[in-house]
Parts: C-alpha cells; structure tokens; sequence
C-alpha cells in the first residue's frame, strides 16, 4: 500500500492549482491519500460494476473479467472465455425465496453472451454465434429478465433463453438502454429514442411492440439515464440535455449547452468557426434525482431538475475530455477524464472578484420543445441569477492513461480503471491509519504486550 499527499499539479488549463502541499499548508478535501495499484489485466480496462459492498468486476480490451476485493485488493476470480473485447457487463440478482444470488452477464465483440458466476469463477451459461455484437445490457430484476441491446433488441429469460427480438431501423445501433415505468423501456439509437413496452401474456410468454419514436436530438445520443420515477435524461454529441417525462415520454425541459471562446481572446471577434466537437459534447450524464452532473467536452456543468435553470458548471475542469462523474451529495462531486485523473470538486458561491466570467460561457438554452431554427440568441452566465462556481478539493493522480470509470465503495473506497491496463484502490488514509493502529494495539494485547 502506497501513502501519497495529493495536491494539485501545476500548469494545466485554467483550474487553479498549487503544487504539492507540504506539512503546515491547508490540505485539500481529499481523504483519498492511500492507494494500491492492481494489475491483472493485459489491455485497456473499460467497465467496472459493483457486485456487492465488498467485490467488485472489471473488464475490457483482452475480454477478461476480474473480480476484485475492495477491501484487500486481493484478485479473487479471473473469468476466461471471450476471445475479444468486453463491450457491456452488469450484473443480474435472482431471489429465490430467502436467498438470493448476484451473477455477472457480459457481451462481447465475439458475438456471444455469458452469465457467470462470481463466487466461483465459472460460466453458467453461454450464448455464441449471435447475428452482432451487443452494445449494452438491462435487466429487468423484478421480472427475472434481461434485454440485449446493438442491431436488434432481445428479451431473455435467466435461463438465457430468447423470449422475443425486435430488429432496430438504425445503422448505429442500440446503444444504451433503460428502464421506464408501466414495463416501458427506452433504447438510444443514433438520434433517436425508441420507446419499447413489453406485455406478459397470460400464459407468461413475453413480446415487445414498439410504442414511440422521440426524435428531437440533432445530433447523436451519448447518455441516457433515469432520473427519477417520472423523469429520464438523455445528452447528444451537440451538448443537447432534454429532460423527459418517464410516463407520456414528452418533452419537459431543454438545454442548449454551448461553450463559448473567452471575449479576451485577441481573435475572438473575427472567429467564424464553430465550436469543436469535443467541446460540446455531452459524453456523460448522472444524477441523484435532484441534480443532473453532465460532461460536456472537459467541462463539468450542474442542471437543477426543481427550477430546470442551472446552478454551477466549469468551462475547464480538465485536460482532456471527461469521461465519466458522479454527484458525492448535493454539493460535491467527482470526475474522470483522458488526462489521466480523477478530480473532485465542490459547488460554491462565486466570489465577489471572481474570475472573468467568459471562460465559464454557456449558449443559447430554452425550455420545452426544442427551436429548430439556426441562430438563436445566445445568453451569458453573469446573467443568470444564483449562478456558482465549481472548486477543485481533491485531484488523485495514479494513472498513465485515460481513466475511463470509477466505482465509489463508500468508506471501502474507490475504485477507478484506465487505458494503462491496471485498476487504482483508494483509500482513506485517515482511516486506514486508525485501523492499522486498531490492529497493532489488538496484536500487542494478544502478544501480552512488547
């Protein structure tokens, strides 16, 4: 177990940093100063899902899975069998009666599905040949099925038998899935949302008849996420947020999120070009049902779901893309990107001698249904009331590649993966001292003293 003081690294965009702190100097807000590298995997590492309050599966590239201690760090299970890249792993909780079991199912760019077994490494079931690669997975645990999402959309039972399919009308794809109320579910395609429901018979056989299609996105879908009961998300490529009622599917909020160049830059006024990308793009949507944290480009931007206005954002949080977050409460928060790192960040009130506000633009928004017309008027963030800032507390640097997920384990830690092929275990020091001097002083009385 390695012991790091963690500060901020010099020299990068515009998130002030300091270099590493010494003793005596204001430390950030970052329990996370013990680390613990784990290797095992030979490739990228894509995916990490939590299996229960202890293990943890990660997977990618070299289509292993690993399941992991979070405690120890120890590597408890290695699942061979898919001769390429992981492309969607989640798990699959079946009750039966007083107990109930966790499995793992995961897709591959093979064409074949597998459930697995975690407590023991091996493979229950197995599905090969498939007509394509699968994109993504749901599971439906009160129904004890799942879905398979990528050229065609597929219902299967636990037993991984195919229950009904339905071919998509998309070159892309399915790629993401979610479930929605009254046995609804929606499945992100290109530009486009397809609202599937499915109806069990009387005779529990099962079929899926498409409902709606929603095309309001210009642009392709990145992320789509359910908010709440009633409510569900999704992000494009253009930083389009549309926020949608779970229940008659119709459009309850819009965003426009559109960085702009800062009005200092000598060339701002004759710039012609349209925003890169990158810039724009919504890579990654989470909420906690009260407040949408959206990547946009290596930007962070904050959506309260209450007054459909936002409520903090940063233009520049990091380096390089970011690609993926999470909502630690309604005040914190944490980020991944290509850069290498992860960052955690508080939502504060901006200072009266803030910095420019510029850098920290955001274009054109408007609530409903979306105006397809070009050139809408565009609005500054000084001019929204009650706007905040985004704070650097903590920046954990232990990766050499772009660090694609992270699992929170509460106070067992965190959990993050990269394109280095190796997985990050961190903790908090402060604890993981007290427990060492729990442990030394329990060893001393059993020893009956020095």
């Amino acid at each position: 177990m390695l012991r790091w003081i963690l500060g901020g690294r010099e020299g990068q965009s515009s998130v002030e940093k300091s270099p590493v702190l010494c003793i005596g100097e204001e430390q950030p807000k970052n329990c996370f100063t013990e680390l613990q590298v784990l290797k095992g995997h030979f490739d990228i590492v894509r995916f990490l899902v939590q299996i229960d309050d202890f293990r943890c599966a990660s997977a990618g590239d070299d289509g292993l899975v690993l399941v992991w201690n979070v405690e120890t760090g120890e590597r408890l299970q290695e699942l061979r069998g898919h001769s390429q890249q992981i492309t969607a792993i989640t798990t699959f909780t079946c009750s039966n009666g007083l107990m109930s079991h966790t499995s793992l199912i995961t897709a591959s760019s093979d064409r074949s599905l597998s459930l697995w077994d975690p407590d023991t490494g091996n493979r229950v079931q197995t599905i090969s040949d498939l007509q394509s690669s699968v994109k993504c997975l749901l599971v439906l645990e009160r129904l004890c099925v799942w879905f398979s999402g990528g050229e065609e959309l597929c219902v299967w039972d636990r037993d991984f038998q195919l229950q009904c399919h339905r071919q998509n009308h998309s070159d892309t794809g399915i790629t993401a899935l979610i479930e929605l109320p009254k046995n609804c579910i929606a499945a992100a395609m290109d530009k486009e949302i397809m609202i599937y429901r499915l109806t069990v018979s009387t005779d529990s056989t099962l079929s899926v008849a498409e409902m709606r299609c929603l095309s309001d996105h210009q642009d392709q879908i990145r992320a789509l996420i359910n908010v709440n009961d009633g409510l569900f998300a999704s992000g494009s490529h253009a930083g389009e947020l549309i926020i949608w009622d779970a229940i008659d599917w119709n459009i309850l909020a819009y965003e426009h999120i559109l960085w702009e160049e800062s009005q200092t830059c000598a060339q701002a006024e004759i710039r012609l070009a349209a925003p890169k990308p990158s810039e724009m793009s919504i890579q990654h949507l989470t909420t906690n049902g009260k407040l949408i944290l959206a990547a946009v480009g290596s930007g962070l931007y904050v959506y309260s779901i209450l007054t459909k206005t936002v409520v903090a954002y940063r233009k520049v949080a990091h380096d390089s893309n970011v690609l993926h977050t999470m909502l630690l409460s309604d005040s914190e928060l944490m980020s991944c990107s290509e850069d290498g790192s992860v960052r955690m960040w508080e939502i504060q009130e901006l200072p009266l001698t803030a910095e420019p506000a510029s850098p920290g633009f955001f274009g054109m928004w408007t609530f409903g249904r979306p105006n397809k017309q070009t050139g809408p008027p565009t609005k500054k963030v000084v001019d929204v009331p009650n706007i905040r800032t985004l704070e650097l507390t903590g920046d954990l640097i232990g990766h050499s590649g772009a660090v694609q997920m992270f699992a929170s384990f509460k106070e067992n830690g965190l959990v993050t993966c990269s394109t280095d092929h190796l997985l990050i275990l961190w903790k908090n020091g402060a604890r993981q001292s007290c427990l060492r001097s729990l442990a030394l002083f329990q060893k001393l009385e059993e020893n009956g003293g020095l």
